[in-house]
């Protein structure tokens, strides 16, 4: 209780209060940009954190996250272009309803499944990640090795449907994340003779590459100068009526507990999150002909798993220090800026700080219907601005961004090669996300990797001598050979006769 009320003290203040209100309408406005993602918006504002307090920088990234990732409806009900990845998913639906008048069963039932949602994940995150720091605390070098070796793995497998171009992108990243001194000898690596990059390349910087200056280029590749043409009625009522959200409590459940499940695991992400959840509805409805053509059923379960996922990605980031998606992998990145090491003993010696974290994540969700109905009535302002005024600031603030980090022009030169290489990548469909987690868990495999080698004096088989290491080891192998067993089941149900399905 006590760690509860000095977490407390440090939300209620002036700074914090203030920093959710700007990061909550700055979240707003990034996601309600036709093809911004959330991401993008908290890259954006991660030099604004150097400044703060980690409370603040943490309230920040939570609340701006949350915010960007309900304003991407927007463009999709008025415009039927998702603004953001994780409204993909149901732009159809919410785009059908609008048209049939109904703002509120659209925008109004995404703010509340999106609150609902939210808050499942923030008890789950309550509730679970403490019981997993207790277990994780008997951890060694050989389970956070094994741990971080099946996040890498599991990041592939959830990219997307091509898992070679998964892996080339994951392999990517971990290329990046061997360049620097080696971790045991000291010896430079693909240094090329550069002391800018002795300290490694800087995070921060590739994020904000890779997300916002690639983001840039493939804008400005399909640039017509043509501005959208925005239809937005918002006669009717903003909110959905108490009887129609009390007919989606069993799609919102089921959503915020899939979008919980999902988040957990390394590299998923809201946006799978709310294709599963879809896809389950669809599964689970009565109606299943109305999905793609203004379910309400479908954009409540959906918009419920995107918002639930974001808390669940921070359990394994809190209690592992491995990242759950992209937006906690900046938040990785923050916390080690201010001095905090995530793992299990961040719960004793920062008690105060974790339960802070939770009690940010309720106002943010509970903060959405307000904001919610602010963005529904403001949409027209974000969507219909123009491309060559709203880009080239976005351009200014990656560049200074980058240059904060450490004042060092050298950045900005990481932050054009990233994102020229993954702006390539995504032209021809290379998920970014393995590129971002090989570089953050890179070093964590690597790290203790060699020191339970050193440990071990080269006895391979001290990998596996502890129970959950070897628990660990046997799941990230199967998650290997998935594949490959899946290819051969697939040809043993053919027909080697006739190369024809058995009937």
């Amino acid at each position: 209780m006590d760690a509860f009320i000095a977490g407390l003290d440090l939300v209620f203040q002036t700074e914090v209060i203030l920093t959710i209100v700007v990061s909550a309408l700055f979240g707003l406005f990034v996601g309600m940009i036709p093809g911004l993602s959330a991401t993008m918006a908290v890259a954006l504002l991660v030099p604004v954190t150097f400044t703060m307090s980690p409370v603040a920088a943490l309230a920040t990234i939570i609340t701006c996250s949350a915010m960007s990732i309900f304003a991407g409806d927007v463009p999709g009900a008025f415009l039927r272009i998702p603004g953001t990845p994780s409204s993909a998913a149901y732009t159809n639906d919410m785009n059908d309803l609008v048209k049939a008048g109904r703002v509120g069963d659209a925008l109004g039932m995404s703010a509340v499944a999106s609150v609902l949602g939210g808050i499942i994940g923030t008890i789950a995150l309550i509730l679970c990640a403490p019981l997993l720091a207790d277990f994780a605390l008997n951890f060694s070098s050989f389970e956070y090795f094994w741990l971080a070796l099946l996040g890498l793995s599991c990041a592939t497998l959830v990219a997307g449907d091509d898992a070679l171009k998964g892996g080339i992108s994951l392999m990517l990243g971990l290329f990046m994340a061997v360049v620097g001194l080696d971790f045991v000898t000291g010896i430079q690596r693909y240094t090329f003779g550069n002391m800018n990059l002795q300290g490694g390349i800087g995070f921060i910087s590739v994020m904000i590459g890779a997300f916002a200056f690639a983001e840039l280029m493939r804008r400005a590749s399909v640039f017509t100068g043509q501005r959208l043409e925005v239809r937005l009625d918002v006669s009717g009522r903003p909110m959905p009526a108490a009887k129609t959200i009390w007919q989606q409590r069993k799609s919102i459940t089921r959503g915020g507990v899939l979008g919980t499940l999902i988040g957990v695991l390394p590299g998923a992400g809201a946006d799978i999150a709310a294709w599963v959840a879809y896809a389950v509805s669809k599964r689970f409805s009565k109606n299943p002909e109305q999905f793609g053509r203004g379910s309400v059923e479908g954009v409540a379960g959906a918009s419920s798993a995107n918002n639930a996922a974001l808390s669940g990605s921070y359990v394994p980031t809190l209690v592992f220090g491995i990242p759950g998606d992209s937006i906690t992998a900046i938040v990785v990145g923050v916390l080690i800026l201010k001095g905090i090491q995530p793992g299990p003993l961040v719960f004793s010696q920062s008690a105060d700080m974790v339960n802070a974290l939770y009690i940010i994540f309720l106002i943010s969700n509970l903060l959405l219907v307000p904001f919610a109905i602010l963005a529904i009535y403001m949409g027209r302002f974000a969507i219909s601005l123009r491309d060559e005024v709203l880009y080239p600031v976005i351009m200014l603030l990656c560049m200074f961004g980058a240059y904060a980090v450490s004042n060092n022009i050298f950045e900005l030169w990481i932050v054009l090669a990233t994102g020229l290489l993954v702006w390539v990548m995504n032209e021809n469909d290379y998920p970014t996300a393995p590129l971002i987690l090989g570089l953050v868990l890179g070093q964590v495999v690597e790290q203790n990797f060699m020191s339970s080698i050193i440990k071990a004096d080269g006895n391979m088989m001290m990998f596996v001598n502890r129970p959950v290491a070897a628990v660990l080891a046997i799941i990230t192998l199967i998650v290997w050979f998935f594949p490959l067993i899946g290819v051969l089941r697939r040809r043993a149900a053919r027909d080697p006769a006739t190369d024809t399905p058995l009937s």
